[in-house]
């Protein structure tokens, strides 16, 4: 082990890594059993011994042993009990005696097993038994949701919303607010039990935050809120700026039509990723927009530097900061603007316009990032 032996390795936190415990150890969202965890290893780092910690903490000096070792071995990752095995939580009943209730007020009729299976991730005979339990519930006087035509209904976020759009949005919302930091690691099985869902919804919330580049998934440790060198992000988008406004410079007044057309189907592709708040579909397009604007330069070893550079790109979010917090409605749109001044005669005028869009000084972010 990593502190086994006399005397123990030492254990040194960063400064994220302090911040992140410090907000677990006192998180509102956070379980009893993680604020713990996160006391034990912040207590460790102060220099005290494992009993002195375990005496503080009014647990056994094995306990703080062991998530001492697990911190020093895998980090904040050796906090988390990973994933259990065995059936995921149950839909709470409420939640299906509320979908009732809401349908029956709009129908005034249940709606079928199937749909509600679909909207909530879990099996059609989940749904059956706990329909089952709520109407026996209300014939009974049991208690629990009334199902009645004439009940008010909760309102709904949205009729066709999905379950997992709402764990994604969710999601993002604590990593753009900064509860969950970067570097801490997204438990799927502690979203389904915090916001009281299966884990299949969870899932593809992940994936989609995946896909978009707020989470990062680690063989073997699993999925971590995406951490950002900004001095590596500084140094991409400097070179950015330079190959950009290069290439706007060289294709000015020389694109084709056919070529135009080309970036305003990826302009119309991000507008409509916008409209359906696909951030990832939206990153894509935007990374095919400038790719297309660096083959019209008609100098292949921009392109050539370019597709080198653009996996650091698109990481490093120094294109489509996934963190925006505007309206990427209107960062598509103002993408026209560089199609307009490429279609006209001043070279100059261009490149000043690209290396403004490079560097992110026609939009309003947050403080930690550039949108494009």
């Amino acid at each position: 082990m990593p502190d086994a032996g006399r005397p123990k390795s030492p254990l040194t936190l960063s400064s994220a890594e302090r911040a992140a415990l410090t907000h677990l150890a006192s998180g509102p969202r956070t379980s009893a059993a993680m604020r713990l965890r996160s006391r034990i290893v912040l207590a460790c780092a102060e220099g005290e011994s494992n009993k002195d910690v375990a005496d503080l903490l009014a647990v056994t000096p094995g306990t703080v042993g062991k998530w001492r070792r697990r911190f020093l071995r895998m980090g904040m990752a050796g906090l988390d009990d990973g994933m259990r095995s065995g059936r995921p939580r149950m839909v709470d009943r409420i939640q299906l005696g509320a979908v009732a209730t809401t349908s029956m007020a709009d129908s005034g009729h249940l709606p079928s097993t199937r749909e509600i299976a679909a909207t909530y991730g879990v099996s059609q005979s989940t749904v059956s038994r706990r329909r089952r339990e709520e109407l026996h519930r209300h014939r009974t006087g049991g208690g629990g949701l009334a199902l009645h035509a004439t009940q008010p209904a909760p309102p709904p976020s949205s009729e066709n919303e999905l379950l997992s759009d709402r764990v994604y949005e969710a999601i993002r919302g604590w990593i753009l607010s900064g509860e969950l930091a970067p570097g801490m690691r997204v438990v799927e099985s502690e979203i389904a039990r915090v916001l009281g869902t299966s884990q299949t919804p969870a899932r593809e919330a992940v994936r989609r935050l995946a896909h978009e580049g707020l989470v990062t998934y680690r063989p073997r440790l699993g999925n971590f809120v995406t951490e950002i060198s900004q001095v590596e992000a500084r140094e991409a988008r400097e070179v950015r700026v330079l190959l950009e406004s290069a290439a706007a410079r060289r294709a000015t007044g020389n694109v084709p039509h056919a070529e135009l057309d080309l970036l305003r189907i990826e302009v119309q592709r991000m507008t409509d990723a916008a409209d359906h708040h696909d951030i990832g579909a939206f990153r894509e397009a935007d990374l095919r927009f400038h790719r297309q604007v660096l083959a019209t330069s008609g100098n292949s070893m921009l392109l050539r530097v370019w597709r080198t550079l653009e996996p650091a790109l698109w990481n490093l979010q120094v294109v489509s900061n996934a963190m925006y917090a505007g309206d990427w409605g209107l960062m598509a749109r103002r993408h026209l603007d560089l199609i307009e001044v490429l279609s006209g005669t001043d070279p100059e005028d261009s490149a000043r316009l690209f290396s403004a869009h490079a560097r992110g000084e026609s939009s309003i972010t947050r403080p930690a990032g550039r949108h494009d």
